[in-house]
């Protein structure tokens, strides 16, 4: 996947790389500026530096730091390097949909646009199989109801037959434990 100067591929670069560096924090899908400029074979200071000079592009709701809850969180998880063997000391940026488009305009290299381009695609795919999920678990859910009021010797089984499709329909687990931090609801 690397060539020898370390840098990723164009060519090896397929959507199920990058969806694995999609993570979800604060209920939203983002990527970490190291995967990111992992992806555009840059090293992530000169990423973070050309975001810094372009701050303007990127607001809250396109780019945001990690709290150090997130951070910890995240290295314990091995999603990110610890900083006791020369790794990252800082937190990292994490980047929207619409951030990680903004970084196209940023960066400008055609591998830039290229990555840029694909790691679209992923965000896109992401967003058909959620929608594909929650529409075959409507559409279980009515056939489980029409045939439920009509059927009442075989709920067991039937029940049984639904919890089964149920799960084969489930979207795949991407962790154990959720990625991220929630903040505890405030009291209303």
């Amino acid at each position: 996947m690397s060539n020898s100067s370390g840098e990723m591929e164009l060519e090896s670069i397929a959507i199920p790389v990058i969806e694995k560096r999609i993570l979800l924090v604060r209920d939203r899908q983002v990527m970490l500026d190291e995967g990111i400029a992992d992806l555009y074979g840059v090293e992530t200071r000169a990423l973070v530096q050309q975001v810094k000079r372009n701050a303007k592009r990127f607001p809250a709701d396109f780019m945001f730091q990690l709290s150090a809850e997130e951070f910890t969180h995240l290295k314990s998880q091995s999603v990110i390097s610890s900083g006791e063997h020369g790794g990252r000391r800082t937190r990292p940026l994490a980047f929207t949909e619409q951030g990680v488009a903004m970084l196209s305009g940023v960066l400008r290299s055609d591998r830039a646009i290229a990555v840029n381009i694909e790691i679209m695609r992923a965000f896109v795919e992401l967003r058909r199989a959620a929608s594909s999920y929650a529409a075959l678990a409507k559409r279980l859910e009515q056939i489980e109801l029409d045939i439920g009021a009509r059927l009442s010797e075989h709920d067991q089984q039937l029940g049984q037959i639904f919890a089964a499709l149920r799960q084969l329909i489930a979207p795949p687990e991407r962790s154990k434990r959720p990625v991220g931090f929630r903040p505890p609801e405030e009291p209303t």
